[in-house]
């Protein structure tokens, strides 16, 4: 019954997880923590911070781990499958007819109207996931450490164009250097 679960709400994932990987994280979210509980909210951003430390797509970073918690390696292969399978055919299917009709108005009008909301969804995990990395308001002036380090992350980011693995990595560094 556990496959089944993985299966479907991963599937799920995979069918509406428009604009990538990175959106796809607050539908995993809502599937993993709030509906199926596999996961806490303390857990699911562990578990995105590591994944976010490998190389490869978060998407099926996440689905590998929560399908191999829930069910072991069965439940990672069946979260894997079903996180990549829809949005393999999916891929094929509407790039099709994006390729036929990427010029006309009606597809630009979409895509204008997708680009947005895609960008809601990935400043909603930033704000789900900030009270659990920087701390709540009350905590943020003890918490100087952590927003300095997150202030200082974007900065090289898009100042400097530090690439993101790098900034991981460091960050990983400073937090086992300072923030035992």
């Amino acid at each position: 019954m556990e496959l089944l679960q993985l299966i479907w709400s991963f599937t799920k994932v995979g069918l509406f997880g428009f604009g990538g990987g990175p959106s796809m994280i607050p539908l995993i979210q809502e599937e993993v923590v709030e509906v199926q509980k596999w996961l806490t909210q303390d857990e699911f951003l562990d578990a995105f911070a590591f994944g976010n430390s490998l190389p490869g797509p978060i998407a099926t970073k996440m689905a590998g781990y929560v399908g191999f918690k829930v069910a072991g390696w069965p439940g990672a292969a069946a979260g894997l499958l079903a996180v990549s399978v829809p949005t393999v055919l999916a891929m094929i299917a509407l790039g099709s007819l994006y390729l036929k009709y990427r010029d006309t108005t009606w597809m630009t009008a979409f895509l204008k109207g997708v680009r947005p909301v895609v960008i809601a969804l990935l400043a909603l995990v930033v704000w789900e996931f900030a009270p659990r990395a920087l701390g709540t308001p009350p905590q943020w002036l003890a918490n100087w450490g952590l927003w300095l380090l997150a202030v200082g992350s974007l900065v090289a980011a898009i100042r400097f164009g530090i690439h993101p693995a790098l900034l991981i990595v460091v960050g990983g560094v400073v937090g086992l250097t300072f923030f035992r």
